[in-house]
């Protein structure tokens, strides 16, 4: 029996029609299960009763289980137990514009960045897009508000599960689901080059976000196993072609990592790498954890290195920093948990 919340609307339609049912009440559905937040299909009042009992046979409503939440003033980090045994972590940060959430797209990630607590635990699995839908409405029951803001970037990689990924921002960027602007989605990829290109022409303004963390093959061989499959230059090709199909800005996520990535010679490698190109750059101080040898940039290293960039003419942000009292690194809770 499926998941209710990994649905689009379009599969919703398709099922109403295959029931002999009209295809308008997969917005009902929607109505019912993002706007008045149902816990049973009885509680459906505009569907005969013949249908109701139809859903409760073919779906369930079942939630995720939230087995832990670390708070602080302006983050809460949340563990999920799933089904199988598995768990995952959601992030959310508070911002002077709004609420925003981090989520997981896969149990373990297989792309081995030698900095990441996820990667350090392999992948066990997919997501299914339910379980994505499902972060965000157990953390808005949590917090009794809305998200306004949504980046897949917690644990696995996004483009390793194009499907259930695509499904899912389709149904919380729907006005009759959770509502929430393509561009105030974004999707962060390590740079896998073929799902880049594919991307492209994927009909919603989705912000993409390319974790980055090096200036040239040689560095970033050493740190993201991945370059040996897309090395940069093909990374920046794919990246190109996508600006010229959507003309939307791409953001370079660049962990500052202390002796590896953050001379003054690598910010000036990578304006070189990156000039021409309509793009935004995050400097991220990275979150030292205890399983992983790679330190954080010192604060000078950091102001020179964004100075550089800066003068340069390129824009850059250095990201405010959340939950440095908590698990804040990506995986880190799971990892405690994986580790008892």
């Amino acid at each position: 029996m499926r998941n209710i919340y990994g649905l689009t609307i379009e599969d919703l339609e398709g099922y109403f029609l295959s029931i002999g049912e009209k295809k308008f009440k997969a917005v009902q559905l929607f109505t019912w299960l993002y706007e008045k937040r149902i816990k049973s299909f009885d509680e459906i009042t505009d569907m005969k009763k013949t249908v109701i009992e139809r859903l409760k046979e073919d779906f369930r409503l079942d939630k995720l289980n939230l087995a832990k939440v670390e708070r602080d003033i302006e983050v809460n980090k949340y563990l999920f137990d799933l089904e199988d045994g598995s768990c995952v972590e959601s992030v959310l940060m508070r911002h002077d514009y709004g609420t925003s959430i981090c989520i997981s797209s896969q149990v373990g990630c297989n792309m081995g960045c030698k900095f990441c607590e996820s990667g350090r635990l392999k992948k066990v699995r997919d997501l299914s897009s339910y379980e994505m839908v499902l972060q965000i409405l157990m953390v808005e029951e949590d917090i009794k508000t809305r998200i306004s803001h949504v980046v897949i970037m917690g644990i696995g990689e996004p483009f390793d599960n194009y499907k259930n990924v695509t499904d899912f921002i389709k149904i919380i960027n729907h006005p009759k689901g959770l509502s929430i602007g393509s561009r105030h989605i974004t999707v962060s990829t390590s740079g896998l080059v073929p799902k880049i290109l594919e991307f492209a022409d994927f009909p919603y303004q989705v912000n993409l976000a390319i974790s980055l963390h090096a200036p040239n093959n040689e560095i970033r061989n050493k740190i993201m196993p991945i370059n040996k499959a897309y090395p940069i230059e093909k990374v920046i090709d794919a990246l190109k072609i996508y600006y010229k199909k959507t003309n939307r800005r791409i953001t370079f996520e660049y962990i500052m990592l202390q002796g590896i990535n953050d001379t003054v010679d690598c910010a000036n490698e990578l304006v070189r790498l990156l000039r021409g190109l309509n793009c935004y750059v995050n400097l991220i101080p990275y979150n030292e954890t205890n399983n992983i040898e790679y330190k954080r940039s010192k604060k000078d290293s950091i102001m020179k290195f964004y100075d550089i960039i800066k003068k340069n003419n390129m824009n850059v942000t250095i990201r405010r920093e959340f939950g440095t009292n908590i698990s804040a690194a990506c995986g880190q809770l799971r990892s405690k948990r994986e580790d008892l």
